[in-house]
């Protein structure tokens, strides 16, 4: 996917008050930076916001973080907070492999994962947010009883995800191959992403993981 550049997108994100610089000096501090005991939910490529801006809006008791690499998509997210009157949510620019520089151990009790880069290519497979790679940085920061949701509407990347669950020793609590037509789907928040596939007749798949409780 090409990305526009988008002028002045790093100094509207420096600039807006939700946004968290130098992030690394958090780790362990998220619940200072919130100023309570909440639990932290993140999304791992928030995209433009539409998800977890809903997220924050609908659920005040939790605290949430957005994490995105690319500035000139987080700006959208951003230009989304104008009428944000909560105080629990925050965004970060930073690419995902360094998550565990960022948050500390038991510190997240959820990661949501919305329409991934499927990095279609074998060579790229450890770079997959739901690779066994990317498992084990979870399995740093989630709290014992701490869960991953994954949605996607790629059929090959979700199969992929099932088999990394499993490989990496982790226990699959539920998913399906379509969940705007499952149980599951009572209380779903879509993404632009789900919106525009989802309108095409796409089926969305989506699966919940956790680890063994340690």
């Amino acid at each position: 996917m090409r990305l526009r550049n988008v002028p002045g997108a790093r100094e509207t994100i420096i600039e807006n008050k939700f946004s968290i610089q130098q992030p690394e000096q958090m780790k362990g501090k998220w619940a200072e930076v919130f100023q309570n005991d909440h639990p932290i939910h993140i999304e791992v490529g928030m995209g433009k916001g539409q998800f977890i801006i809903e997220m924050a809006r609908r659920n005040p008791e939790v605290n949430y973080i957005g994490i995105e690499k690319y500035s000139s998509v987080l700006v959208r997210a951003v230009e989304k907070l104008e009428d944000f009157e909560q105080d629990n949510l925050r965004l970060i620019r930073m690419d995902a492999e360094n998550i565990e520089e960022v948050f500390d151990k038991d510190e997240v009790d959820r990661i949501y994962l919305n329409f991934s880069d499927p990095w279609p290519k074998d060579r790229h497979a450890k770079r997959r947010l739901t690779s066994t790679r990317f498992l084990e940085r979870y399995d740093n920061i989630l709290t014992p009883e701490g869960r991953v949701m994954f949605k996607t509407d790629n059929k090959d990347l979700f199969d992929f995800s099932l088999e990394q669950v499993e490989e990496a020793g982790w226990i699959l609590e539920n998913h399906t191959y379509d969940l705007h037509h499952s149980e599951y789907n009572e209380g779903n928040v879509m993404t632009e992403y789900e919106e525009k596939f989802s309108a095409k007749g796409n089926p969305i798949c989506r699966l919940v993981a956790y680890r063994h409780a340690k």
